[in-house]
């Protein structure tokens, strides 16, 4: 419970300072868009390749992020198929596929690890995860869908590798991989940097609070209680299922797992909206409503299975 309740506090005061900042003006008319592209182009992918460039891979390969991966996939699937029967374009099923399955693996994650798992740890393989393949994967179809910026057909094939966020977590697996030591002088720079990509994406959603409707009454309302409920129940409980009847957890490894996938959306997922200019309510909403009712749901799968 405490673990809960503190990283969510955390959360909830960053956003309530961006907020604030937004209501009096005080970074201007262009502060929010600002925000984004040094959370996108700058503190993202020196936080990414900090961190994956310091990462035990072999932490990927486990029946616990199998399990994640798999309740991701069936969430992610099942989003993008109502939006294909209802028509809602390729940015929106992107985002709102991003919200039914992207969890809040690191500010609020490691948190709510450390407090209620015990061991911070045990959120490294989802974060990874979600870094080295799902970010860089929805980021390229954002591109390639001409959300992003066009180019060429040799450019467009090569979208991958103009990503900030894709090429910094490519570079940082390597690193890893080849066992190389980054020298400190080389590594601090960017650690510094890398520090203002969370505070920096909390910021600027609160920031985005100003003057906006209640969630989940305009246009996007669809799309957003969809990747709400998929988010916060859906994908949960996928994880217990296949956790319990498929791989056989018990105990601790079963909590995990499920306290993991019911983390919320990620609030970087709206800075991802903002770069791409797409989808940005459908993101906001999806990510307060998603946050608001993990607190129960993390609760009671805690009192159920701790």
């Amino acid at each position: 419970m405490q673990g809960v309740l503190s990283g969510f506090a955390v959360i909830a005061v960053v956003i309530g300072v961006g907020y604030l900042l937004g209501r009096r003006g005080s970074l201007g008319e262009q502060g929010a868009e600002v925000l984004t592209r040094l959370a996108f182009s700058v503190a993202g992918p020196a936080l990414l390749f900090t961190m994956l460039a310091k990462a035990d891979l072999s932490v990927l390969f486990s029946a616990r992020l199998l399990v994640t991966a798999l309740s991701t996939a069936a969430v992610a699937g099942l989003f993008v198929l109502v939006s294909v029967v209802r028509r809602w374009g390729t940015g929106r099923t992107t985002i709102g596929a991003l919200c039914s399955g992207y969890v809040n693996s690191g500010n609020l994650g490691i948190p709510i690890a450390a407090y209620v798992l015990g061991d911070a740890s045990l959120v490294a393989p989802v974060l990874l995860f979600q870094v080295v393949l799902v970010t860089p994967v929805a980021l390229t179809v954002l591109d390639l869908s001409g959300t992003g910026e066009k180019g060429t057909p040799w450019q467009r094939l090569l979208t991958p590798l103009r990503n900030p966020i894709a090429v910094a977590s490519l570079c940082g697996v390597v690193v890893s991989a080849a066992g190389w030591r980054i020298p400190g002088p080389l590594l601090n720079p960017l650690t510094l940097i890398g520090g203002m990509s969370v505070p920096a994406a909390l910021l600027t959603f609160g920031m985005s609070l100003r003057g906006s409707a209640a969630p989940g009454r305009g246009r996007d309302r669809e799309p957003v209680l969809l990747s709400v409920a998929l988010k916060s129940v859906g994908q949960p409980l996928v994880a217990w299922l296949l956790a319990r009847c498929v791989f056989g957890l018990h105990g601790a490894p079963l909590l995990d797992v499920v306290v993991t996938s019911a983390l919320p959306a990620a609030q970087n997922l709206f800075t991802y909206a903002s770069r791409y200019g797409v989808a940005e309510t459908l993101a906001r909403e999806s990510i307060l409503l998603s946050t608001v009712v993990s607190v129960p749901v993390l609760v009671g799968v805690a009192a159920v299975l701790g």
